[in-house]
């Protein structure tokens, strides 16, 4: 199996947005990181946060914490790590921190604006969203008082996870997921690699199930979590992905579609991140 970049191009010049086009440009045409950085600048808001669809099935314009860990993950990827939005972004997720140190899934304040019906409000402290936040910034080196608090509450709440549960719920997969990556980017190695060391076996599930697989939880070789997970389950999600290209040179969204903006927006999305993913594996 080959991945035939000219017609992942051609879908991403015809389909996917100006930001995810300025991503391709850059990782795979050897464009500057500096339209990237512009594109991820305006979803931003005033307060500090993003919002505006950065994440496409959060259509409110109004900061949430995806918008913040989706533009800290694109600004890392492009190497900006001293960019000037990311300490107002620090200082957003300070101010809607719960009493535990962590963060809620969603704002209230998205429910008059179309979103998934997955995004729900809570007050609660979310694993997802504090652990997705807190790999996001720690990837790009951050100090950050929120850091402190989001970091016990996740050792914290990380240490209760059972991985052999995997596949009795999706929340329980997406809590993992992004666990996994905190651990992965934090700047304790003897700490969190203890932590992934304690998460114990971590079932496989079927490619293309919504559950994450291997892959997905350790994305990138040689690091703390690939180590422990193997690479030897890899290849045949390496496999399945590769084969998952479509006769239009995209990929496709393989949860719900409930909007059809939304679901265009995530082909470009996954397009971009199924390259990398190949390439970084050596596809």
């Amino acid at each position: 199996m080959t991945v035939d970049l000219n017609a992942a191009t051609t879908f991403l010049h015809s389909n996917a947005r100006v930001l995810d086009r300025r991503r391709f440009e850059h990782l795979f045409d050897g464009g500057p990181a500096g339209p990237v950085v512009d594109a991820v600048r305006s979803y931003r808001n005033p307060d500090g946060g993003f919002g505006h669809a950065i994440e496409p099935d959060m259509r409110a314009p109004l900061s949430q914490p995806v918008g913040i860990h989706t533009a800290m993950e694109i600004l890392d990827e492009s190497g900006a790590d001293d960019d000037p939005m990311i300490g107002p972004a620090a200082d957003w997720l300070a101010s809607v921190t719960r009493a535990d140190g962590g963060i809620p899934f969603a704002l209230a304040s998205m429910e008059p604006y179309p979103h998934a019906p997955w995004w729900q409000a809570s007050d609660a402290s979310s694993v997802t969203q504090t652990a997705a936040n807190a790999a996001a910034l720690h990837a790009l080196g951050v100090t950050h008082p929120w850091l402190d608090g989001a970091d016990e509450f996740l050792f914290a709440r990380i240490a209760e996870l059972d991985a052999s549960r995997l596949g009795e719920q999706v929340g329980l997969g997406y809590d993992l997921l992004f666990s996994v990556h905190f651990l992965d980017a934090h700047p304790d190695a003897a700490r969190a690699e203890a932590a992934l060391a304690a998460l114990g076996p971590i079932p496989e599930t079927e490619p293309g199930s919504e559950l994450p697989s291997p892959l997905d939880l350790s994305p990138v070789p040689g690091s703390r979590s690939r180590r422990l997970l193997g690479d030897a389950a890899i290849g045949r999600y390496l496999d399945h992905l590769e084969a998952g290209q479509q006769d239009d040179g995209g990929w496709t969204v393989p949860w719900g579609d409930w909007n059809a903006a939304a679901t265009l927006e995530w082909r470009g999305v996954l397009t971009v991140a199924a390259l990398k993913l190949l390439r970084a594996n050596g596809r």
